[in-house]
């Protein structure tokens, strides 16, 4: 399947209006700082590195930009503005690279693993449980078998509302009560996609612990005993970060690494902040990829993460 097959026009338009907000300050920052220029000085590289920062790509990403950046406009000093644009983009575009984000085209999961188990974590608020069940939509859409576990067992209302997202993806779930083992309903969830010869099993886990000790121990735990039934579960760790917190968003992302060995990051609710550029300071400062956004509400907004129409919605226009 190509890549433009299955982009289609509405879902750069999701996209679009998505980073809509993140445009909007980025731009009039970005504009702001090579308007009227010939080449890239100090002053357009004091106001992009304004304007990075306060996109929340953070300090870090932020610097290493801005040094790629004035280390090409060294070779080739006077410039156009589309010119300069043109630099940004692409070095924007090479860290996204550098990190092991790939083009994905498609919600699918690799040949010959079944079921594909995937552990879900983030503290609660992120939009965890949503992501999930958006998620779930998805694969069902893409004609895979999904069942869910609902081993977030320390609030009732974790399990009522993945019960609620199961129904409206109409997809299978396993469910204890409060309190119950959460390694035992993953457990359950793991077996049970097994016996029904689920394509994926999404096993959601508690959004919040005492300390990243008590975290660690749980994760560890449940990822124990699902290897007694699929010796290589889970085969993805899914972190699932609020994109609109900005740098807070990087600070979860440093508990749940320190944590556990996370393999994929989502990033949510982009369509309501100006804070976008946070998918690109917490991909490169942890080195894992980004594999979904949420660009919307409605439960056919997550969409997997493709670099190139990621960079090339944010500078469009440009």
């Amino acid at each position: 399947m190509g890549l433009f097959s299955f982009f289609t026009k509405e879902h750069k338009e999701d996209l679009d209006k998505g980073l809509e907000k993140t445009k909007e300050g980025f731009f009039a920052k970005l504009t702001k700082a090579v308007a009227g220029k010939s080449k890239i000085d100090e002053e357009v590289l004091d106001n992009l590195e304004e304007a990075l920062i306060s996109s929340d790509v953070g300090l870090q990403t932020t610097i290493k930009i801005i040094k790629r950046i004035e280390e090409r406009a060294a070779k080739d000093k006077f410039v156009t503005t589309a010119e300069m644009n043109k630099l940004i983009k692409e070095e924007i575009e090479r860290i996204l690279a550098e990190n092991k984000n790939e083009d994905q085209e498609s919600f699918d999961t690799p040949a010959g693993v079944k079921p594909y188990v995937i552990m879900v974590v983030g503290v609660n608020g992120v939009g965890k449980t949503t992501t999930i069940g958006k998620l779930s939509h998805q694969f069902k859409k893409a004609g895979k078998k999904v069942l869910l576990g609902a081993a977030d067992t320390f609030r009732a209302a974790a399990i009522d509302q993945l019960e609620v997202w199961a129904k409206r993806a109409d997809v299978g779930i396993v469910k204890s009560q409060m309190n119950a083992d959460p390694a035992s309903v993953a457990f359950q969830a793991v077996e049970r996609g097994v016996a029904v010869a689920a394509d994926v099993v999404i096993i959601d886990t508690a959004g919040r612990l005492h300390n990243r000790i008590d975290l660690m121990n749980e994760l560890t735990k449940i990822r124990r005993v699902m290897q007694k039934v699929v010796p290589d579960a889970p085969h993805e760790v899914l972190l699932v970060l609020d994109g609109s917190t900005g740098q807070n968003a990087v600070e979860q992302a440093k508990q749940f690494t320190a944590a556990t060995q996370v393999t994929a990051l989502a990033i949510t609710k982009l369509d309501g902040t100006a804070k976008g550029g946070v998918v690109l300071g917490i991909s490169d400062q942890f080195n894992i990829p980004v594999k979904y956004i949420g660009v919307g509400e409605q439960i056919d907004k997550l969409q997997v993460f493709n670099k190139k129409l990621f960079v090339e919605s944010l500078f469009k226009g440009a």
